[in-house]
């Protein structure tokens, strides 16, 4: 049989392993930076798209905004 204080080490020392996993994490690089910013800029491209579809939808039914 497995005693109580040992599943209570057990867990602990694997949260400390999984809290020391997650400060680990690489900062962020000039490539993912310029990524991000492509992401954002095509995302607002996008958004524009949309925004002259409706137009010219309204335009061809007659309707003006």
């Amino acid at each position: 049989m497995i005693k109580p204080a040992v599943n209570v080490k057990a867990a602990m020392v694997l949260c400390g392993l999984l809290a020391s996993l997650a400060a680990c994490q690489k900062p962020e690089g000039p490539a993912e930076r310029a990524g991000k910013a492509v992401d954002q800029a095509a995302e607002q491209v996008g958004q524009q798209v949309q925004k002259a579809g409706a137009s010219i939808e309204d335009a061809a039914k007659g309707d003006k905004k």
